[in-house]
């Protein structure tokens, strides 16, 4: 008579009845002898489960594929911050970590709108300006996207407005240029993201420049009095404000009637000495065969060799008592508390100069 229980002589092994009479199993071999039903049963949803999970990790590669070529392509990055005003810390503290880094303000700032008012225009295409001619590569890939949408509005607002054309179109041919050079050091982690990203980018830009090339401002139709109609001494007057020889010449050029105007050498004088020192214009000085200063030759070929004088009708502001960077028009926290706040107005280079550190 065999032994009925759990062998001693064997740990884990079992005596079972069989046909042929008891065999010794071990507990692997009483497990592996599944009913067949549950056998296929148990294949059967292992199968479906595995055709489940095959589906779904292909709509999600499929999800993941067009959201990044979306994003790569098509989809405008959404201004994640519309900020009024931003704190920069320069240093990790105990309370803060890290520092504000350029790209991180250029993020946060509310740009998108001061696009849109005319006061802050100009302040802010001088800041894509510098940016696109040294300080590109500096900004994180968020930012870069950021500044691509954001000379995409400026570009749209000129077409629309038919106003400020020439600094729009000399805006992206030096991002044009910056970009040829910087495209051709790709992989030595000078710009974030694909080379057909960048390429599809200044292919844009190439587009952006015909629509402006193409553009034709339609003269107003109004009945009233024209600038021509004016006396001299107001059309003179009106020609003062002008702050860029360039628009005086193009002036004359539209306007043949006021062109004898635009040679004024007062006006020219003005200017140079509106955009330059005095130390400046006496190192180029140029004189004209009947003795006189050739003002308007002195102006461009002082524009050659110097910048001009910048002014802003608003512009950023910081406060050096609370460390906050903001718009003219707002009032951040410290001015609410300390209206004798230290505060001073920054330039598109010192925007940009904030940040070296």
């Amino acid at each position: 008579m065999p032994f009925l229980g759990q062998d001693w002589r064997s740990p884990g092994q079992n005596w079972t009845k069989t046909q042929e009479g008891w065999k010794k199993t071990t507990a692997d071999e009483k497990n592996n002898n599944v009913s067949v039903e549950s056998f296929c049963k148990a294949e059967e949803e292992e199968c479906f489960n595995k055709e489940n999970r095959l589906i779904s990790l292909s709509y999600d590669m499929a999800a993941k594929k067009r959201k990044k070529d979306q994003m790569n392509n098509n989809i405008k990055v959404p201004y994640f911050h519309r900020e009024k005003w931003i704190y920069v810390h320069k240093g990790s503290t105990k309370e803060r970590h890290g520092y504000c880094t350029l790209g991180e303000a250029f993020n946060r700032l509310d740009f998108c709108s001061a696009i849109k008012e005319t006061r802050r225009f100009n302040y802010v295409v001088r800041l894509l300006e510098l940016i696109a001619k040294s300080k590109l590569p500096s900004l994180s890939g968020v930012a870069q996207k950021n500044y691509m949408n954001i000379l995409e509005r400026v570009v749209q607002k000129v077409l629309d407005d038919q106003q400020n054309v020439r600094p729009i179109k000399e805006l992206l041919q030096m991002l044009y240029i910056s970009l040829c050079g910087l495209v051709q050091d790709m992989g030595k982690s000078v710009l974030v993201g694909n080379i057909n990203t960048w390429l599809h980018r200044m292919e844009n830009i190439l587009q952006w420049q015909q629509q402006l090339d193409n553009i034709q401002i339609k003269r107003p139709t109004s009945t009233g009095m024209s600038l021509t109609d004016l006396p001299v001494s107001l059309q003179l007057n009106i020609m003062q404000r002008l702050k860029d020889g360039r628009d005086l010449v193009s002036l004359g050029q539209v306007c043949p009637e006021l062109g004898p105007l635009t040679e004024d050498r007062l006006l020219w004088k003005r200017l140079c000495q509106y955009h330059f020192t005095d130390r400046q214009i006496r190192k180029r000085l140029m004189v004209s065969d009947k003795g006189q200063l050739e003002w308007k030759k002195m102006y461009f070929k002082l524009s050659r060799c110097y910048p001009h004088r910048e002014e802003y009708i608003d512009t950023l502001h910081f406060c050096s008592h609370c460390h906050i960077l903001f718009w003219k028009d707002t009032n951040h926290p410290c001015t609410a508390n300390n209206p004798d706040s230290c505060t001073m107005a920054l330039s598109p280079q010192g925007f940009i100069n904030l940040f070296n550190f």
